[in-house]
C-alpha cells in the first residue's frame, strides 16, 4: 500500500512539473510608461495637473514584481513636484490576461515653487488592473498615493495619481 502512495505521488509531481514547464517563463525584466492627472490633496485653489511616469522593473513569477521608477507630478499652484519610487507588486490573476494587483515601497520626493524646496522620503501605495494584449505587451490603469510630500516652508500634502499606461517584456 505504501508503495503505491508514493508512486502516486511520483505522478502527481511529474504531471505538475510538465504542466508548469509548459507556461510560458514569466521572469522578465520590463520597462514602461503612464500618463494621467495628479491631484494634491492639501493644496488650495487648482489641485491637479497632468502627471507621466517612466519605470522598469523585474517580474520574478506571475505574482511578484519589482519596480523602479521617476515620476512627474505637474506643477498646481505654482508647485511642481516629481518622485523617484521603488515599490514591490503583487498581483492575482483574475482570467488568463486579466489581473489586478497591488503595489507597496518607497518614494524620494521633491517639491519646489514660491522661491523654496522641500525634499522628503516617505511610502507610497497604490492599486491597479493590468490587461496583457500580448505575451510581451500589458496595459495597465491604476491609482497610486504619495504619503506626506513637502512639508518645510511648503504645505505637506498628499498626491494621488489616476493613470494609463503601457509595459513592455523583454522575453
Amino acid at each position: 500500500m505504501k508503495s503505491i502512495k508514493a508512486l502516486l505521488a511520483i505522478a502527481a509531481f511529474a504531471i505538475a512539473g510538465s504542466a508548469a514547464a509548459q507556461q510560458p517563463g514569466l521572469s522578465s525584466v520590463y520597462i514602461g510608461g503612464t500618463i494621467g492627472q495628479a491631484e494634491y490633496k492639501d493644496s488650495g485653489g487648482d489641485n491637479k495637473d497632468t502627471a507621466w511616469r517612466l519605470l522598469g522593473g523585474y517580474q520574478f513569477n506571475r505574482y511578484f514584481a519589482a519596480e523602479l521608477g521617476y515620476h512627474d507630478l505637474g506643477e498646481v499652484s505654482s508647485v511642481e513636484g516629481n518622485a523617484w519610487e521603488f515599490v514591490g507588486l503583487g498581483a492575482y490573476p483574475l482570467v488568463d490576461k486579466l489581473s489586478v494587483y497591488g503595489k507597496l515601497g518607497g518614494y524620494r520626493g521633491e517639491l519646489k515653487g514660491l522661491g523654496n524646496k522641500e525634499t522628503n522620503t516617505d511610502f507610497t501605495y497604490g492599486l491597479g488592473l493590468q490587461y496583457d494584449v500580448l505575451k510581451s505587451v500589458g496595459v495597465r490603469g491604476e491609482w497610486q498615493r504619495y504619503n506626506k510630500m513637502g512639508g518645510g516652508n511648503l504645505a505637506e500634502t498628499d498626491v494621488d495619481v489616476l493613470s494609463l499606461g503601457v509595459v513592455y517584456r523583454f522575453q
